[in-house]
């Protein structure tokens, strides 16, 4: 479904990902974890065509994304961002109506069955509540709802997520995730950018570890979350237990009250450089 051959790619100067290999199957729900600035949203972003990649290779089954068009990317993939980009007063169901784009005609407007996606994805998503309210007026939470549902509207076969939930509520993360889990079940292929370690490991058959740019670990939940990977990877002492009900491996973060941040003897001379600093510098 998705494949990632020595993917270099970046912002400017400034390289992210390096010498990057992933390949994914269809129907997979994978979790795509790591400390911040490991690449995660990067990594998304090049496989929807949002970023220009340097070099190597991204197919979806077998297309070069970058040679394909933004319509047809649309109707092969959905993408939820970490947080809504709706800032204008839209309706809610205009937002999630702007879902069924890819199936539009060149001068036609939506369909009666362009509104029925629309209204079913919201009412999977417990949104329809909002429809005639302007994406200005909700919760930040309930935005980001929306938005899913508008992922869901499109109706793709695969679907990336940044950080999908983390505006939600615990009650309305479970909801979310057990509506991805079902999508997953009828085939939906799912790539999804966790800072939720435990959420993770809940719901994601495989984890793929980012650190630095590069994948440092990529397996089946199972196999790959245990206290030793986690405290390599995250730096931090961590310990692992199952779930007393799904039998899940799920994380307890241990505090370092005593332990003294190694940066801090560098901390005063980053002080003296910052201040050194001419504010034409800036």
């Amino acid at each position: 479904m998705i494949e990632i051959d020595s993917l270099y790619c970046g912002y400017g100067k400034r390289e992210v990902l390096k010498d990057l290999n992933l390949h994914l199957e269809p129907g997979e729900f994978v979790g795509i974890l790591g400390p911040n600035g490991s690449g995660k949203s990067t990594l998304l972003f090049a496989i929807a065509g949002v970023l220009p990649y340097r070099s190597g290779s991204i197919r979806i089954r077998g297309d070069e994304v970058c040679g394909t068009t933004t319509r047809l990317r649309a109707r092969q993939m959905a993408s939820v961002p970490q947080k809504s980009e709706v800032s204008f007063p839209f309706k809610c169901l205009s937002v999630v109506l702007m879902g069924r784009y890819p199936f539009l005609s060149r001068f036609g407007g939506y369909s009666q069955q362009d509104m029925d996606k629309a209204l079913d994805a919201m009412e999977q998503t417990e949104t329809i509540h909002l429809a005639q309210r302007m994406m200005t007026e909700v919760s930040g939470g309930e935005a980001q709802s929306v938005i899913i549902a508008r992922a869901l509207a499109q109706e793709t076969e695969i679907l990336l997520l940044d950080e999908p939930t983390s505006s939600l509520d615990v009650a309305k993360k479970i909801q979310i995730f057990d509506l991805l889990g079902r999508k997953n079940a009828a085939g939906v292929t799912i790539l999804c950018a966790l800072h939720d370690l435990n959420l993770a490991a809940l719901y994601c058959r495989r984890l793929v570890f980012l650190k630095h740019g590069k994948i440092v670990l990529d397996g089946f939940t199972e196999e790959t979350f245990n206290d030793e990977n986690l405290s390599r990877i995250y730096e931090t002492d961590i310990r692992v237990s199952l779930h007393p009900v799904t039998g899940s491996p799920q994380a307890h973060f241990v505090p370092g009250l005593d332990r003294v941040p190694e940066s801090s003897d560098h901390r005063p001379v980053w002080r003296e450089e910052i201040l050194s600093f001419e504010p034409s510098d800036c």
